[in-house]
């Protein structure tokens, strides 16, 4: 579930546009890599969604 909300934060953020199926595929991974240099996140590592990456992509996104 954790990744399938994952999957549609990053969508809201136009920055994913697969499905939203629970899997932290490559593409998943990528999107969070891309979000991370466009938002600048660096205190995690590059496509690592840890607490900081969580942090600033539930504070622009909404829950889904």
């Amino acid at each position: 579930p954790e990744v399938t909300e994952l999957q549609l934060r990053l969508r809201q953020a136009g920055l994913y546009n697969g499905d939203a199926d629970g899997e932290y595929d490559r593409e998943v991974e990528s999107a969070v890599r891309g979000y991370q240099l466009t938002r600048l996140v660096l205190d995690d590592e590059s496509g690592v969604y840890g607490l900081p990456t969580r942090t600033a992509l539930e504070s622009e996104t909404s829950e889904p």
